[in-house]
């Protein structure tokens, strides 16, 4: 049997500016006296980010989770909302925090998204919006999400945590939609260490988050309604500036591990990996597996514990479920009868260390302690 790592091979990797051009950023910051309150260094980023992610109408915030309750504010959301229950809680949490009940609809079984076809018979009269998850940066079913939309007056707001730079079809991955909202954390692909975006469909959307990131002042110095403290700050924007310049070398590098990984780990029965949907350009956000424990041999959850016996860090992404959490347990639509899909897939998932400096003969060894776990 194979030997642990002698240090731990985390999950995920920040991607980090060099050293010499951070100081040279925080440099400049410190000549300009000015270290929030949209200096100068965010409005460079939301002007690049723009162009990067081909958003007309982008503001950036202090996280993806205010950005997100952010959005359900600026839309005047009401009643309630369909979401995945295969996500993050900060998504549905972000619903509570507006008053919002969240409706869970099941999954697809082969993306983890939101599944459109089961989205229409959760719609009463009293929902107001869809809430879709692009989950690992695989694209919901957008045309489909849209149409029922359309049909019966509905916003979209797409929680594109996962899917920064993603494109669908030849177009950015923030064309869909009212809203999509972008986290710059950590551990993801591109990150000013904490941080995220809205991209709006239209302008009076943006100006109004404007507002409300900075208590809801408008520039006169009333304020109409109240808002929250959402600011991103001139470090973490310095941070973000610097990372656009290495983000396509870290997604590169990327695709190059997630394909060592699909060639070792591919012709073992009871693993099947999560692939990028047809017409995509990926960002490679993470490595998944599900694990099918009849075919495997071993559960998910073995094969868990038996890969941090050898030091290496994975994780079960999303697990538990939204839905079987302790404060959303109790809705109706978190019956885990109505969630078949979902629940299967929570419990079968498993995401291996993905991120740029990670090395091929480091990719190979873990998944030669896959395939022993077998044994």
């Amino acid at each position: 049997m194979s030997e642990p790592f002698k240090k731990p091979i985390k999950i995920v990797q920040p991607l980090l500016p060099d050293l010499e051009d951070m100081d040279q950023k925080i440099k400049e910051i410190w000549d300009s006296k000015q270290l929030s309150n949209n200096g100068e260094k965010v409005v460079q980023l939301e002007r690049r980010l723009a162009n990067f992610l081909n958003a007309e109408y982008l503001s950036v915030f202090s996280n993806g989770t205010l950005a997100l309750q952010l959005a359900c504010r600026v839309l005047e959301l009401s009643g309630e909302v369909i979401t995945t229950p295969f996500t993050f809680p900060a998504t549905v949490n972000a619903l509570v925090w507006n008053q919002l009940k969240p409706v869970f609809c099941d999954i697809e079984e082969e993306t983890y998204n939101i599944d459109p076809d089961k989205i229409e018979a959760l719609i009463t009269e009293k929902t107001t919006a869809i809430m879709p998850v692009h989950v690992f940066g695989n694209p919901c079913d957008v045309e489909k999400i849209q149409q029922i939309a359309d049909r019966h007056g509905l916003k979209v707001i797409y929680d594109a945590a996962h899917a920064f730079g993603v494109r669908h079809h030849g177009k950015a991955i923030a064309s869909f939609g009212d809203i999509t909202m972008f986290s710059f954390h950590a551990t993801k692909v591109y990150n000013t260490i904490e941080g995220g975006a809205l991209v709006f469909k239209h302008p009076y959307l943006k100006e109004r988050a404007d507002q409300m990131r900075n208590f809801g002042i408008l520039p006169d110095g009333d304020v109409l309604e109240p808002g929250t403290n959402a600011k991103l700050n001139e470090v973490q924007a310095a941070v973000g500036l610097l990372l656009l310049d290495k983000v396509e070398e870290e997604i590169r590098r990327r695709k190059e591990i997630a394909a060592t990984y699909a060639e070792e780990l591919g012709d073992i029965p009871g693993i099947r990996i999560n692939k990028p949907v047809d017409g995509l350009e990926y960002n490679y956000p993470y490595f998944v597996i599900t694990i099918d424990k009849n075919e495997f041999e071993i559960s998910r959850d073995v094969l868990y514990e038996e890969l941090k016996a050898h030091n290496i860090i994975t994780r079960k992404y999303f697990y538990p479920l939204c839905s079987n959490l302790q404060c959303y347990k109790d809705l109706p639509s978190a019956d885990k009868a109505r969630l078949p899909v979902a629940n299967k897939v929570a419990d079968s998932v498993l995401a291996l260390p993905l991120y740029g400096e990670l090395s091929h003969e480091e990719v190979a060894y873990i998944c030669r302690i896959i395939r022993e776990s077998r044994l």
